[in-house]
């Protein structure tokens, strides 16, 4: 197991005191102080779906791997093609146990040197003991924990941040899911156009002793405000996207979850990650679940851990729910039986016994608007 062992307190993130003088309203989460809101979820919400959000993540842990063999041996934990990764280049995945089940979701850019990943901050020290554990001697893991990690979100995030980055290449070079170096009012950054709310934006990795000045940068922008742990929630859910520990675990593979996309097409073929027997022969045949969205009749929303009905016979759970405010109405994520999962299926959710009705509905329930390329 690594050194690094998980925290017995709370701790503060860099920009602690600067959450609290922009009046943030801060609670424990993943270890750390974090900020829940500013001035309310639902205005939050909104502003990052028509302008630009900041959200701090430095929670999440990054990660640095390097060494003879780094591909291969990641390939062994993840189901992931990395000897095809190009510079700068990202990509999502999941290390996985030997029953196929899900320890973390993760993701990869090929920096210069090596692999830079970034994990959850709930799991990150799990994370770091697992692959202490099974990455041979040769790789070198450096957990970056000097570092701090934001995220710039929202349809006119790119308008902000331009105004302030210099570097090699220009930021509109950016496309979804890569990244690279560049400078913020002369900080050394590493960009990535990347983000888990479904919108257009950037993720900004500097040392912590700079994030304060970046933040402020930010901010500063007419475009910007800063955003909470709250809407961050609300927009990753209406963007169909499964948070860890809610919607995945060590119990759900990767299938059953509907994210076939992260078995690369070579893995496909040669296996040769943990769980691969299983995990493939559910691709070839079937897995008995999935994960399913679901748009609920009325105005109440159904939380993570309400039963979901098919008739009389309970068919599964909810795994995230609440209410949607670019929709209006109440939207959750459940993964149940298979055959309870068509589009257009009418279902029923028990939420303090009360049925309510739910139809399956395609994911995500508000439009990606990742900045693609060739868009």
């Amino acid at each position: 197991m690594s050194e690094d062992t998980a925290p017995d307190i709370i701790e503060t993130l860099p920009l602690d005191s600067w959450h609290r003088a922009q009046g943030a309203r801060m609670v424990p989460f993943a270890g750390y102080h974090m900020p829940i809101q500013y001035e309310g979820i639902i205005a939050e919400h909104l502003w990052t779906r028509e302008s630009a959000g900041l959200f701090d993540v430095s929670h999440m842990g990054q990660l640095f791997l390097s060494g003879d063999g780094l591909d291969g041996a990641l390939e062994a934990l993840l189901p992931a093609d990395i000897e095809s990764l190009t510079l700068g280049q990202m990509r999502y995945s999941l290390l996985l146990n030997e029953e196929g089940g899900i320890l973390d979701d993760l993701m990869l850019t090929r920096w210069r040197d090596g692999i830079y990943m970034v994990v959850n901050g709930a799991t990150k020290w799990d994370d770091i003991g697992h692959l202490h554990e099974h990455l041979p001697d040769a790789i070198t893991l450096n957990h970056m924990d000097a570092r701090a990690l934001l995220a710039l979100q929202g349809p006119k995030a790119f308008d902000a941040l331009k105004r302030l980055v210099s570097g090699e290449t220009p930021l509109e070079a950016l496309v979804f899911m890569t990244g690279g170096r560049f400078q913020i009012d002369g900080v050394d950054a590493h960009i990535s156009r990347s983000g888990y709310t479904g919108e257009d934006g950037f993720e900004i990795s500097v040392d912590a002793g700079d994030v304060e000045a970046v933040a402020n940068a930010l901010l500063a922008q007419p475009e910007v405000k800063p955003i909470g742990l709250g809407a961050r929630d609300s927009l990753r859910l209406e963007a169909g996207l499964p948070l860890y520990g809610h919607d995945l675990n060590e119990q759900i593979d990767p299938v059953s979850t509907d994210l076939k996309f992260a078995i690369s097409k070579r893995r496909r073929g040669e296996g040769g990650f943990p769980g691969a027997d299983k995990i493939l022969g559910y691709l070839k045949h079937g897995a008995p679940a999935k994960r399913i969205g679901l748009s609920i009749e009325g105005r109440q929303p159904a939380r993570e851990g309400a039963l979901v009905y098919d008739g009389d016979a309970q068919v599964g759970t909810v795994t995230s729910g609440g209410f949607s405010p670019s929709l209006q109405a109440p939207i959750a994520m459940a993964i149940v039986s298979v055959g309870s999962a068509p589009l257009g299926r009418t279902l029923e959710i028990d939420v303090r016994g009360k049925r309510l009705a739910a139809t399956v509905v395609p994911m995500p329930f508000v439009p990606h608007r990742y900045h693609r390329k060739g868009a």
